[in-house]
């Protein structure tokens, strides 16, 4: 990574690289700053590289406090400058200003790596692995339900069913592939290819089998994205909340058909008009969970069309405890609110 982003500093004329390490990786700055003097010393980094005048390229680590939408390239530059990491409006982008409102080039850890081995051995060596549309090979993370979780490389182009044969996963029922925003795949569709023809990914490859409810992994998706959530934008940040209460709300056994169409419906806002990708992303696992394992909501859906979540009784319990009280007026019935609407009373009935 460091020799690509040199090259590429090279090529178009950077004078600094940056590196934007994770807070959870923290315990990699010290090998990662130590690989990086041992290059200095080899005037491999610094001024006038390799004796050649006017080649001055130098990389640092910058730690991130571990926010999912940092993965988000404007987000990560307004980390870098020490900001919370909120995505920027574009234009201008960060070709035009970027870090610190100069030219910068975003690309990936794996993007720089390739470099290297395309400037060592050629485009043709690179192109000769993969397939036609997608070349070189992917680095995968397979984690969950299989013996051998861990790093994978193969060539683009692998089958679904070759990573889990390899790392001895058994009973399948769902890979959610590219990570809690990417697409989950089912047992009919582990013919398909790690390709950008494809499933394109950014290498997360999470595994579960049947003994998992796919409904709950998808309401902890959900969750996920309402704490993610940098919250700069309105459908994003209310998108995200509303499609993890709707998913609580059937969790809890208040769910029906009203709601799986509310789903739908939020769904649909979070990818038209959030701001950015994260929010346009964040139904993904629900919405293909919905698709292809719709079994395991409807045996929740306990209501023929719909059903307040909030239960206003159980929401006075605590007051309750405080008054020390539970006589039937400390209660509140449906009948009660429809006496004090003056909605089927009788003469004789209590107020």
């Amino acid at each position: 990574m460091f020799e690509g982003m040199t090259i590429a500093g090279y090529v178009i004329g950077a004078k600094k690289g940056l590196v934007y390490l994770r807070g959870e990786y923290r315990y990699l700055l010290e090998p990662l700053n130590a690989a990086l003097e041992k290059r200095r010393a080899a005037k491999l980094l610094g001024r006038s590289i390799l004796g050649r005048t006017g080649f001055d390229f130098d990389i640092e680590i910058h730690l991130g406090a571990g926010a999912y939408v940092c993965g988000e390239e404007t987000a990560l530059l307004e980390s870098l400058e020490g900001k919370r990491g909120v995505p920027r409006k574009r234009p201008p982008f960060p070709v035009t200003s970027g870090y610190l409102g100069q030219p910068t080039a975003v690309n990936n850890v794996e993007t720089l790596a390739s470099a290297t081995l395309i400037a060592a051995k050629g485009a043709d060596w690179y192109k000769a692995i993969g397939t036609s549309k997608s070349a070189g090979t992917k680095i995968l993370s397979v984690s969950g339900d299989c013996e051998r979780p861990g790093i994978y490389e193969y060539p683009y182009g692998v089958h679904v069913s070759q990573v889990l044969a390899d790392c001895g996963a058994r009973d399948t029922q769902a890979c959610q592939i590219a990570g809690a925003s990417g697409m989950c795949v089912a047992p009919n569709e582990f013919g398909r290819r790690i390709a950008f023809e494809d499933i394109p990914t950014g290498g997360s490859f999470m595994i579960f089998n049947n003994s998992r409810d796919m409904f709950e992994v998808a309401r902890n998706f959900a969750h996920f994205f309402v704490d993610e959530s940098c919250g700069f934008c309105t459908p994003c940040r209310v998108g995200t909340t509303l499609l993890a209460n709707a998913m609580d709300k059937i969790h809890e056994g208040h769910g029906g058909e009203f709601d799986i169409g509310d789903i739908w419906r939020v769904i649909k806002t979070l990818k038209t008009a959030s701001h950015c990708g994260l929010g346009q992303t964040a139904g993904n696992c629900v919405a293909d969970t919905l698709q292809k394992f719709r079994p395991s909501y409807e045996l929740r859906l306990t209501v023929r069309d719909f059903e307040p979540a909030f239960d206003l009784d159980k929401a006075l319990s605590k007051m309750r405890e405080v008054t020390g009280r539970d006589d039937p007026g400390a209660h509140f019935h449906i009948a009660h609110r429809k006496n004090k609407a003056g909605i089927g009373t009788k003469a004789g009935d209590p107020a």
